[in-house]
């Protein structure tokens, strides 16, 4: 672990708004413990003073007074815990939340290739499962060895004043409890490890159901899923076991050796007592001091145990936390167009795999541009370069002539709005989800974004109209419905570069020519990427780039590639016929009229 996110560092990062609670806590447990260890010396002396013969006259008269003095003690000590409990509480939750915070703001600006090495249950674990530990740990285990090294100090004087034989010999316990908590630590912490990723992976496995419940249901695949999760769930199960197996050794071992020295201290006090070195009251105090001083060594020792655990989580805290984060600098050049150059760009996901290689092409400002091609020939790594989603590798993009390196990322994520094949929607009402990208948008702005996007009459036909929740990632709408909400958020933004990556895919060929209507007479200042696998979606662009294999094989307007002779001219015939391109030609003579 560097030294930027050190476990301390980070400690005192998350506490930030909490260190006078951890005062308070740590003072309260202190007088706390003080006032405890009153109590076994009060009573010794009442028993050596007070209940024999010749005991205290006084007292013996007023033994009331002892029992006022440890009804007092009780009674500022009750309050010690009071303060100690809610200052445990409010610092606890205060400390997890800040942790909480860091951490989901800092996954907000990662990088997507980190997001595409992730899985998303490892996050939700990294983020809730591990918070919660070290939470648990800071709060309550470092606390804890503040007060159980006073504890120890002050049961070790007591015990000194009274013998300072039996003391030596409870100490010779000390050593033991200490060497095979470290032994355990080692082993806890690596099974702990193991458990925690396998906690992920089970995660994932419910979080990817979750959200593909359609997936799994339309093709028959509940048996299959629920194998997969049995199998997931038994590898937890059996970590865990292993784990609860060794910490319930880990207490047995610690329950023999404690009972092994109370058992001594004991027998020993007693022959003590017997030949006098020590007389009863104190005989009965140093005992329940030893029982005392029993409880912070193993409570030590459970620290260490803790301690391994939480170990892990920081470091998996930390991985996120060490995790580069996108650069977003404000500084930079911002352009004054919106043409888009690509000039000999090639660029791959993966260390020698090309996806896109040597592609150039330009769009000018206030102009369509359709991308045709297949399945895995680059058409949506155009879309991620341009919004740089990933970090260009070879050969320049510019917009409006400014290499888009040297603009600042928030100008390009404002100025290029996106629609992506399969829009992603909160769990929120329509109107929240189209408001996403312009949240001082009024309720007319918004229904002129969806009536462009041909779902505002849809939309005012749910008995809710714009205040139905669209459930999460949209799974109460269509597919058709989920995409053209999706453009209306996109236009709602008034970016002055729209994508569309194939997200027309799911309407009809009607609604298709609709939006692209209206679309031309509502945005026509604006520089588009058109991308689609229909030949009907791209045909009216200014220019259209087929795409085959991360090459560009063919460029040029609909007139000029249907006579080429190549891959669009096939994708035509095969996608329309006779009857289809003569009334798509007079309608565009028509519209062109």
């Amino acid at each position: 672990m560097g030294d930027k996110n050190g476990k301390i560092q980070l400690i005192l990062r998350f506490s930030k708004g909490t260190r006078g609670c951890f005062i308070i806590i740590l003072l309260a447990s202190l007088a706390s413990t003080l006032l405890n260890s009153l109590i076994p010396r009060i009573f010794g002396f009442t028993i050596d003073r007070v209940l024999v013969e010749d005991g205290i006259p006084y007292l013996k008269e007023h033994i009331w007074l002892i029992s006022l003095e440890v009804i007092g003690i009780a009674l500022v000590n009750g309050i010690m815990i009071y303060l100690y409990r809610s200052q445990t509480a409010k610092a606890g939750e205060t400390f997890a939340k800040n942790m909480r915070d860091i951490l989901f703001t800092h996954v907000q600006r990662l990088p997507m290739k980190w997001h595409d090495g992730v899985q998303t249950g490892d996050i939700i674990q990294r983020c809730t499962a591990d918070v919660e530990t070290i939470r648990n740990f800071v709060v309550t285990q470092v606390l804890e060895v503040f007060r159980t090294v006073f504890l120890l100090v002050v049961s070790l004087a007591m015990m000194l004043t009274m013998n300072m034989k039996l003391t030596v010999v409870a100490l010779a316990f000390t050593p033991v409890v200490v060497l095979y908590s470290g032994i355990f630590y080692h082993l806890i912490a690596k099974n702990y490890t193991a458990a925690d990723e396998a906690e992920g992976d089970l995660s994932t496995v419910v979080q990817e159901n979750a959200t593909g419940v359609r997936v799994v249901r339309a093709f028959g695949r509940e048996r299959f899923e629920i194998d997969q999760f049995d199998e997931k769930n038994e590898i937890f199960a059996r970590l865990w076991i292993r784990l609860g197996t060794l910490s319930g050794l880990y207490w047995a071992v610690g329950d023999l050796i404690t009972g092994l020295q109370v058992l001594v201290i004991v027998t020993l006090g007693a022959i003590e007592a017997v030949h006098g070195s020590i007389t009863a009251g104190e005989f009965i105090a140093f005992a329940s001091y030893n029982t005392t001083l029993v409880w912070p060594v193993r409570s030590l020792g459970r620290i260490l145990s803790e301690m391994s655990k939480t170990g892990v989580s920081f470091d998996r805290v930390n991985y996120i936390l060490d995790s580069a984060e996108e650069e977003m600098a404000e500084s930079g050049v911002v352009p004054e167009r919106t043409d888009i150059v690509f000039d000999h760009v090639s660029f791959g996901y993966e260390e020698n795999q090309s996806v896109l290689e040597d592609v150039s092409f330009h769009i000018k400002e206030g102009t369509t541009c359709g991308v045709l091609g297949g399945t895995g020939s680059g058409k949506t790594t155009i879309v991620h370069l341009l919004d740089r989603l990933y970090e260009l590798k070879k050969g320049t993009v510019q917009i409006g002539g400014v290499d888009i390196r040297d603009i600042p990322r928030s100008w390009i994520r404002s100025h290029v709005g996106m629609v992506l094949q399969e829009p992603f929607l909160f769990s929120r009402t329509i109107r929240d989800n189209i408001a996403a990208a312009n949240p001082d948008a009024t309720m007319n702005e918004i229904r002129e974004a969806a009536r462009i996007a041909c779902v505002d009459d849809t939309i005012m036909a749910f008995p809710d109209g714009y205040d139905t929740i669209v459930g999460e990632r949209g799974v109460t709408l269509s597919g058709g419905q989920r995409q053209r909400v999706a453009i209306a958020r996109m236009l709602i933004a008034k970016a002055p570069i729209m994508i569309f990556d194939d997200s027309l895919s799911a309407v009809d060929a009607d609604t298709d020519v609709r939006i692209r209507r209206a679309l031309r007479s509502k945005m026509k200042d604006a520089t588009v990427i058109l991308i689609s696998h229909r030949i009907t979606t791209l045909m009216e662009a200014d220019q259209i780039l087929v795409l085959n294999h991360g090459v560009i094989e063919e460029c040029g307007t609909h007139q000029q590639l249907i006579h080429h002779g190549g891959i669009y001219q096939k994708i035509y015939e095969i996608q329309l016929n006779q009857d289809d391109r003569r009334l798509l030609n007079e309608g565009g003579d028509s519209d062109a009229e």
